[in-house]
């Protein structure tokens, strides 16, 4: 269903799951696994695995230890991985170009923070013509109830049940969890 002609492929795109991102992000391990066994399957199915990495001068500078990808995490040699500043990894980045070289009209998303970059990343991915599933039991976000927002399991819960009910001309927005996950086309 994507808009973006002769774009049939599937790409995995894992957002910031970066050591600092990751300090006391809700359900972390369970989340964790979730990406590997994501990525374990993408990877059985030839589907392209896309990492992508937030640095910013105050925090998360680039190329220190908290920036890194999570040892955990089943990064290899020649999977790309797309460096960014702002919350939508399509921003200003060579996200675009990656999955364009894949052929890929749809995004499989999961990482973090789900308030931050998980949602801009989706809505920048719907808005460019691909369609879209999130991964609803492989994106986290850490508490920010000091600062008015919800739990982390109610904004975790809330993103699911938006994504779910997107809709675009020509496009497909769904949230699924990990074991439901198809590479291809997306769920109807």
């Amino acid at each position: 269903m994507t808009t973006l002609p002769h774009r049939t492929a599937t790409a995995l795109v894992i957002v910031d799951v970066q050591n600092d991102v990751m300090v006391g992000v809700h359900e972390r391990q369970r989340v964790v696994d979730n990406i590997v066994a994501l990525v374990s399957r993408a990877r059985e199915t030839s589907t392209p695995v896309i990492w992508v990495q937030h640095s910013a001068e105050k925090e998360l500078r680039f190329g220190t230890d908290g920036w890194k990808i999570l040892d955990a995490l089943p990064v290899v040699p020649g999977d790309p991985i797309v460096h960014k500043k702002h919350g939508d990894a399509f921003e200003d980045t060579t996200l675009a170009e990656e999955l364009a070289a894949a052929e890929a009209g749809h995004v499989v998303v999961a990482g973090a923070q789900t308030d931050f970059c998980v949602r801009s990343t989706l809505h920048g991915a719907l808005v460019r013509g691909y369609d879209v599933t999130l991964v609803s039991d492989a994106h986290t976000t850490e508490n920010l109830t000091e600062w008015g927002a919800p739990p982390p399991a109610q904004v975790i819960a809330h993103t699911n049940m938006y994504w779910n009910n997107q809709t675009a001309p020509g496009r497909a927005a769904v949230a699924v969890v990990t074991e439901k996950v198809t590479f291809g086309r997306p769920i109807p």
